[in-house]
C-alpha cells in the first residue's frame, strides 16, 4: 500500500515538473526586458498566442528616463512613434505582432521600439531552457540588427 502511495506522489510530481517544463518551450508569458546597451531592466513585457499569432504588451515600465516621462509626470508615451501610437501611452501598448512558429523559431512578424518609434522585422528563440529569450530585431536580413535577451518572470 505504501508503495503505490509513493509510486502515485512520484507520478504526480513528474506530471507537475513535465507540464512546467513544457510552458517553458515557448515564448508565452511573462518576460523583462533587459536593454542591449545599458543592461538594465526596461519593461515587463506580456507574450500572448492569439490563434497562433504571438503578440508583446508592455505591461510595467522599468527604470523610466526623464524622457520616457509625459508633462504631467506618471505617463509615459511613445513621443517617437508614428500614426495612431504617436503621444499613446507605453504602459499597454502592443509592440509585437504577426509572429509564428517556425521549427524551434518564432518570426514573420514585426516589433516595434518604442524608445525609437522605428519597426523591426523579429525573430524569436528560447535560450537556457526558456528561461530567456532572444529578441532580434532587424531590417532586411536577420544578421543586420541588434538583439536582446529577455529574462522570463513568474
Amino acid at each position: 500500500m505504501k508503495s503505490a502511495r509513493r509510486f502515485a506522489f512520484a507520478t504526480c510530481l513528474l506530471f507537475i515538473a513535465g507540464t512546467a517544463l513544457a510552458a517553458n518551450d515557448t515564448p508565452v508569458g511573462n518576460w523583462k526586458t533587459i536593454d542591449d546597451e545599458t543592461g538594465q531592466a526596461k519593461s515587463i513585457v506580456q507574450i500572448t498566442d492569439e490563434n497562433g499569432e504571438l503578440k508583446a504588451t508592455i505591461v510595467k515600465l522599468l527604470n523610466r528616463s526623464p524622457s520616457d516621462i509625459a508633462r504631467d509626470g506618471e505617463v509615459a508615451l511613445c513621443k517617437k512613434c508614428d500614426g495612431e501610437l504617436k503621444d499613446k501611452p507605453i504602459e499597454g501598448m502592443n509592440i509585437m505582432w504577426g509572429v509564428h512558429q517556425d521549427g524551434d523559431v518564432w518570426s514573420g512578424g514585426h516589433i516595434l521600439d518604442p524608445k525609437t518609434g522605428k519597426v523591426y522585422k523579429v525573430k524569436l528563440s528560447m535560450l537556457d531552457g526558456g528561461q530567456k529569450l532572444k529578441v532580434r530585431g532587424y531590417i532586411g536580413f536577420s544578421w543586420v540588427g541588434r538583439s536582446q535577451e529577455w529574462e522570463r518572470q513568474p
